[in-house]
C-alpha cells in the first residue's frame, strides 16, 4: 500500500465505533499508506456529540456531507476504487509490532519464538547478531538485581495515537484492576508511565475508578505530550545502563506509540514494542519478552497462584460499560474551554515583541537557521556537474530518518553534547534532540549520529560485526572521526560529499531536520537503491540531488567502499524531472567507472526548488518579487 490513499468500507467498516477508525487511519505507517481515512456517517456525528460539539455545528457538519453526496459507509459496489482488498475482522489477532520497525507485526502467540529466532539473525536480517546460548543466562547488576535478554525495562502507554481511542485506555485500566486484585505487582525496576492525550483522558479513568489500579502498578500520570516515543521516558539507572552495555543484553521496552525505531526509546534499549495500551500493562506484568502470554502465566498472584492473561483481560462489555465515563460532552466543554479561559501561568509570562523583526535569544534551544545566509535575489548558480565528491557515509538498506537526525537521547560523547556542554549546558539539561530541534548547532552535530547507525566506510571487527555510532573515514587522509567532523573538513577545504543507500532509504517519520541537517552537512547528492516519499520530496526541498540506482545496482554491487572520488554529469544546462544522470566512481587505482542512475527530482515544480537552492529561497523570492 505504499504511495496509496487508503479508503475503508464496507460492512465491517461500518460497525467500527469513531475511535478505532481513528486509530487505524492515524496507523498508516504501519500498513505503508500515504493515508487511510473513513467516510462520515452516523457514528462519526455520535462522537461529535459525546465530545461536546454543539448542535448547531454537528448539523452544518453533517448537511455539508450530505449535500455532497459524502454521507455514509459505501457498500461494496458502490464505487469503483483502483483496488480492493478485503479484511475480515474475525481474522484480527493481538499483535505488537517490532522490535526496530512499526511495519514488522508479530502476534502475541509468535512472540516468543519472533524474538528467539531474531537474537541470533544477523543484523541484515533485522536481527540482533548474538549467539543463541546467550539468550537464557542472567547478568546481575552491581546490586544484585538479575537481568536478561528479552527483560522489559520500559513500559509506557504514551500520548499517541492508541491513547486517543477510550477503548484500550479503559481496557488498560480494566486490566490494571483485574491485576492488582488477582495481587500481580510490576516489578520495581521497570520504568512504567502513563501520558494521556489530554486531561480527559485522565478524567474518565478517575470516574470509572480505574486510575488508583494503573497507578498501583506504577502507571502514574506523567505528562500530557509527547514522551516515551520520541526518547521522552527519561534514563534507566546508571547499573543497568552499565551492565546492558557491558554485557550487550538485549532488553526490550513496550509502548503504545506509533514509533520504535532503532535508538529512538532509549539509546540501550535495542528490542522496542508497540502494543495496545492493555498489552502494554501485560508484557509490564510479564517482565520479559520471553513470556509466551498465550501459553504461560503473566505471573503468580496472592498465595502463589499463577494468573493466565484470561484471567485479567477485560471483556467488550466491561470496556462497554465504562464507556459512558469517556464520552461525557461536558468534561469535554469544561477541559477544552481552559485553554482559552485559563493558559496557565507560565504562558501568562510570555511577553509580546514589537516590530515585524523576530528579536533571536541566547539560546540553546533556539537560535537564527543559516538557511538565508548570503541572501539575493538572484539564485546562486546551482545546478552543473558535481566534480571529485568524496563518500560522507555508505549506509545498507531501511536507513530511517530517526537514524539520520535522531529524536531521542544525546550524549555527552558527541558532537552535540561537546558542543552543549562548550555552552554551558549540564548534561542533566541535556534533554533531547527532538527538544532542541530549533537550534541548528545542535541538529547538523545530530545528523547522521544516532548510536545504531552502521557507516560501511568503517571496517568491520575481528568479528566481522559492524561498528555502531556517526562514524566515518575522512578522504584522502584516512582519519576515523564523526561524520559531522569530517563533513566540517570537507566544507572547509571546498569538497562535496554524497551519501550511499540501499532500500527504503528514508523511511520513518517524516522528519524535516532529516534533510536540512544533510543539507547543511554540506552533502549535494543522496544516492540510494529507492527512497521514502516525503524524504525524497524534504531532500529536493533542501537542494540536495536524490539519485536512485537503476536495476541490480547498488553500492555494493558496484563495490563503493568509500575511498573513491566521485562526478556526477548530466545535471547542465536544462534539467527535466526523473532523467538520467551519470554517476562516475573514480577509485584509488585510477580507473573510472560510469554508471547511470536515475534523478529522482519527479516534478517540474521540484527543478526550480533545486535551481533556487531549495524551497526556502524560492518561497522567499517569490514573496519579494511579488
Amino acid at each position: 500500500m505504499v504511495g496509496k490513499f487508503v479508503e475503508f468500507f464496507g460492512e465491517g467498516t461500518s460497525s467500527l465505533a469513531l475511535p478505532d477508525r481513528a486509530t487505524i487511519a492515524n496507523m498508516a505507517p504501519e500498513y505503508g499508506a500515504t493515508m487511510g481515512f473513513f467516510p462520515v456517517d452516523d457514528r462519526t456525528i455520535d462522537y461529535f456529540q459525546g465530545t461536546g460539539r454543539t448542535k448547531g455545528e454537528i448539523d452544518a457538519f453533517a448537511s455539508y456531507f450530505k449535500a455532497q453526496g459524502l454521507y455514509g459507509v459505501p457498500k461494496s459496489g458502490d464505487i469503483d476504487y483502483s483496488t480492493t482488498l478485503k479484511l475480515d475482522l474475525d481474522a484480527v489477532a493481538p499483535s505488537v509490532a517490532g522490535p526496530k520497525r512499526p511495519q514488522d507485526r508479530i502476534e502475541i502467540g509468535n512472540v516468543r519464538s519472533t524474538f528467539t529466532e531474531l537474537f541470533s539473525k544477523p543484523i541484515g536480517e533485522n536481527g540482533f547478531n548474538q549467539a543463541p546460548e546467550r539468550l537464557a543466562p542472567g547478568i546481575k547488576t552491581a546490586s544484585g538485581l538479575e537481568l536478561h535478554n528479552g527483560d522489559v525495562l520500559i513500559a509506557a502507554i504514551t500520548s499517541c495515537t492508541n491513547t486517543s481511542n477510550p477503548g484500550v485506555l479503559l481496557a488498560a485500566g480494566l486490566l490494571a484492576k483485574k491485576a492488582v486484585e488477582a495481587g500481580l505487582k510490576v516489578r520495581k525496576h521497570i520504568k512504567t508511565s502513563l501520558a494521556p492525550g489530554s486531561k480527559v483522558v485522565t478524567e474518565y479513568l478517575e470516574k470509572a475508578g480505574l486510575l488508583p489500579y494503573l497507578e498501583k502498578l506504577g502507571f502514574n500520570v506523567a505528562a500530557y505530550g509527547c514522551t516515551t516515543c520520541i526518547g521522552n521516558a527519561g534514563d534507566l539507572t546508571a547499573e543497568i545502563n552499565e551492565t546492558i552495555a557491558k554485557n550487550d543484553l538485549i532488553c526490550a521496552a513496550v509502548l503504545s506509540g506509533n514509533r520504535n525505531f532503532e535508538a529512538r526509546i532509549h539509546p540501550n534499549l535495542k528490542a522496542n514494542f508497540l502494543a495496545s495500551p492493555p498489552l502494554v500493562v501485560a508484557y509490564a506484568l510479564a517482565g520479559n519478552m520471553m513470556i509466551d502470554l498465550m501459553s504461560q502465566p503473566i505471573g503468580k498472584g496472592k498465595g502463589g497462584k499463577e494468573i493466565w492473561i484470561g484471567d485479567i483481560w477485560p471483556s467488550s462489555d466491561e470496556v462497554y460499560k465504562l464507556m459512558k465515563f469517556a464520552m461525557n460532552p461536558k468534561v469535554f466543554k469544561a477541559n477544552y474551554a481552559q485553554v482559552d479561559a485559563n493558559p496557565g501561568k507560565l504562558w501568562e509570562k510570555v511577553k509580546g515583541t514589537k516590530g515585524q523583526v523576530y528579536d533571536w535569544p541566547a539560546s540553546t534551544y533556539i537560535a537564527e537557521p543559516p538557511f538565508f545566509n548570503d541572501f539575493s535575489m538572484q539564485p546562486a548558480a546551482s545546478g552543473g556537474a558535481i566534480r571529485d565528491a568524496r563518500a560522507l557515509g555508505v549506509f545498507g538498506d531501511s536507513i530511517t530518518t530517526d537514524h539520520i537526525s535522531p529524536a531521542g537521547s544525546i550524549t555527552d560523547s558527541s558532537p552535540a553534547g561537546k558542543w552543549l556542554l562548550a555552552n554551558g549546558v549540564i548534561k542533566a539539561d541535556f534533554n533531547s534532540y527532538g527538544s532542541r530541534r530549533g537550534n541548528h548547532e545542535v541538529m547538523m552535530r545530530g545528523t547522521f549520529a544516532n548510536v545504531r547507525i552502521k557507516n560501511l566506510m568503517i571496517p568491520p571487527t575481528a568479528d566481522g560485526s559492524r561498528i555502531e555510532g556517526g562514524l566515518t573515514v575522512h578522504q584522502p587522509s584516512g582519519e576515523q572521526l564523526p561524520i559531522y567532523d569530517a563533513a566540517m573538513k570537507y566544507v572547509a577545504d571546498g569538497v562535496p560529499t554524497v551519501i550511499f543507500g540501499g532500500e527504503e532509504y528514508g523511511t520513518g517519520s517524516s522528519r524535516d531536520w532529516a534533510a536540512k541537517g544533510t543539507q547543511l552537512l554540506g552533502v549535494k547528492a543522496v544516492v540510494a537503491r529507492s527512497f521514502e516519499r516525503i524524504h525524497r520530496s524534504n531532500l529536493v526541498g533542501m537542494g540536495v540531488l536524490p539519485l536512485q540506482f537503476k536495476g541490480a545496482d547498488s553500492a555494493q554491487a558496484l563495490g563503493i567502499a568509500g575511498d573513491e572520488s566521485f562526478d556526477i554529469e548530466g545535471l547542465d544546462g536544462e534539467i527535466k524531472p526523473q532523467q538520467d544522470v551519470t554517476l562516475v566512481i573514480k577509485r584509488a587505482d585510477g580507473t573510472a567507472q560510469r554508471v547511470a542512475v536515475l534523478l529522482r527530482i519527479d516534478t517540474a515544480i521540484e527543478v526550480d526548488y533545486f535551481r533556487h537552492g531549495g524551497i526556502l529561497p524560492f518561497v522567499l523570492r517569490q514573496l519579494m518579487a511579488a
